[in-house]
Formats: structure tokens, sequence, C-alpha cells
């Protein structure tokens, strides 16, 4: 009985005393590298360290299994059943950090590049998702579970699964074309023909989240909203035209009145925030003659598409200060009405 107690006992002290010495040397390895990293700007070093944090602690573990399992003198049985689950816990770990590392570099590439690729949850999603799947077929390889018959299982399961999530698949691929198409973008700002504006914050598996101006969020499924009509204020570029109407009255001269709104527009470029001065403003006589005001349009060009609010509010006010000093007057609406009596007979 002690010879056997002394057969599992010495490999358990090996394999203690090695995870123990390796999970000491992490520790001191980890400590060198965040002072390291304390001083560079860059963020690679804080995302290698953050994303192998967990794993290193599963390999300390495996190889401190694996060299109790090499002193120890156990049935072949027990060894090669402990082999395999080391390599399975070595191999799950790896996949683990290799999905993490890859979807950082992703995020992280695309944000500081200018590449057209949206970094939604949905692409960082399919990336990780295919490294995972990865892993997991070399999980089965070594336990030795033929791939074959799985995949034929799952042909054959498919189709139930394929009928039972109809909804949840048609906005995994609707989400999955949006993204494709790049009609909508993160942080684009679109209106719905349901009247609903805003940026939107992500692009996910099955909906779209929009942040409206108030801060509220509207959840849109990804099907729905490939089928709508939407309104992108981004494509194809930010900025954008800004047309103010002005009414003013018959007896005013439509020239001054042009070079008035001009002026004002332009000294208010670099005064008012988002408000462009390239091109350069500009009126028109148009909508023309209304029924009590000679109606002009003063055009310019703002940033984006929230500059319009901030740049008609001050725009406006300059125009109504200075028409008022000018002597212009901003006619009423009104009605001349004839009353005609008829004579009894």
């Amino acid at each position: 009985m002690s010879i056997d107690i002394k057969r599992f006992l010495i490999p358990l002290i090996a394999a203690v005393l090695s995870a123990g010495a390796l999970f000491v040397v992490r520790g001191i390895v980890f400590r060198l590298l965040h002072r390291w990293a304390e001083r560079t700007a860059a963020k690679m070093d804080d995302l290698v360290i953050g994303v192998f944090r967990v794993p290193s602690v599963y390999w300390c573990i495996a190889i401190g299994l694996y060299i109790g399992l090499a002193v120890s003198d156990l049935p072949h049985r027990y060894i090669l059943y402990s082999s395999m689950a080391i390599h399975v816990i070595v191999i799950l770990s790896i996949t683990i950090a290799a999905a993490n590392f890859s979807g950082g570099i992703f995020r992280g590439y695309i944000q500081q590049s200018n590449l057209p690729l949206p970094t939604t949850g949905l692409a960082y999603s399919i990336l990780k998702g295919i490294i995972l799947v990865i892993g997991f077929l070399i999980i089965l390889s070594v336990l030795g579970i033929s791939i074959t018959p799985l995949l034929t299982a799952l042909g054959v399961g498919g189709l139930a699964v394929a009928l039972a999530l109809k909804d949840t698949l048609e906005n995994l691929f609707s989400g999955i074309h949006i993204m494709m198409e790049r009609t909508i973008r993160v942080g684009d700002f679109i209106k719905l023909e349901t009247g609903q504006e805003g940026y939107v914050e992500d692009i996910s598996w099955r909906t779209t989240r929009v942040r409206m101006l108030p801060n509220n969020m509207v959840v849109i499924p990804n099907s729905r909203l490939a089928q709508s009509i939407v309104t992108n204020y981004y494509l194809p570029e930010k900025r954008m035209s800004l047309m103010i109407p002005v009414g003013v009255s018959y007896s005013a001269d439509p020239q001054r009145v042009e070079e008035i709104l001009v002026e004002e527009a332009k000294k208010a470029v670099g005064e008012i925030p988002g408000l462009l001065g390239d091109p350069e403003p500009f009126v028109r006589f148009i909508p023309g003659f209304g029924e009590s005001s000679l109606d002009f349009t003063l055009i310019c060009q703002v940033g984006e598409f929230a500059d319009q609010y901030l740049a008609q509010h001050e725009l406006r006010k300059r125009i109504f200060s200075r028409f008022r000093a000018e002597g212009i007057e901003i006619p009423f609406p009104h009605r001349t009405v004839y009353l005609r009596e008829e004579k009894g007979g």
C-alpha cells in the first residue's frame, strides 16, 4: 500500500514544486514587463500583457503536471489520459490567447489607420469565432475524435437549427451584408425612414445600435435596417450644405439684402464652430416672390450634420440684428379680405 502511495505522492510533489517555481518566475516576469510597459507610450505591450496574463496560469499548471508525469512510474493508461488532458489545457489556453490577441490587434490597427473597415462587435466576434473553431478542431484531433462524422451530424441537424433560428440567422447575415457594403458604418450619422436619427454606435451580430441626439439609444434588428430606406449624412463625406430661408419686405432692395446675408455669413466663419468658409457662402433669390415677402436662401457649408444647429442659431441672430440696424423689415404674413354685400331681392 505504501508503494502505491509513493507512486502517486512523488509525481504530485514534483508537479506542485514545479508549478510553484513557475508561478514565481511568472510573477517576476510580469512585474518586469509592467515596469517596462509603463515607460513606453505604445499600446502593444499593454495588449500582450493583458492577453497572456490568464493563459500563463494554465501553462504553469500544465508544465508542472507534465514534469510530475515525467518522473512517475504510473501505468501507461494513466499517463496517456493525463497527457491528453494537459494537451487540451494548453491548446485551449493558446486558442483563447490567440483569439484575444488577434482581436485586439485588429481593433487597434483599424482605429489607427485610415482603412474604410468597420471595427464593430460583429467583425470582432467573427474573427475570434474563426480562431476558436480552429482550436476546437485541433482539440478533437488530439483526443482522437474523427471530424467527418461530426460534420455529417452537423449537416443533418443544421437544417432544423436554421429553421428554428431563422430570425437570428437573418439578422446575422444582414449585419454581415451591411458591413461588407459599407453604406452604414460605425460613427456615421444616419436618419431612418421612420424618422429616428443619430450616430451608429455598433453593428453587432443581431442588432444595430443608434445613439440619438437626446442621448437615447435606438436598437434596430439588422434585417429591418437592411430593408429600410436610410439617409447617411456622412456619405460621400461629412461636410454638408446648410440652407437658411430668409424673408424680407417687398420694399427692401434685393441686391442689398443679398450683400448683407453674404457679409454676415463670411464674418461668422471662424467664429461659429463647424461653419466652413470653403466654398464661400452665397445667396439665391429662391423661392422668390412670396405672398407677403421676398424670400431668399442663404447657402453655406458646415463640417457635419450636428454642426448645423449651432450655425443656424448664431446666423439667424446675426442676420436679425443686421436687418434691424439696416432698417430692413421682416414682414408678418397678412391677408386682404374683400366683403361684398348682396342687395336684397
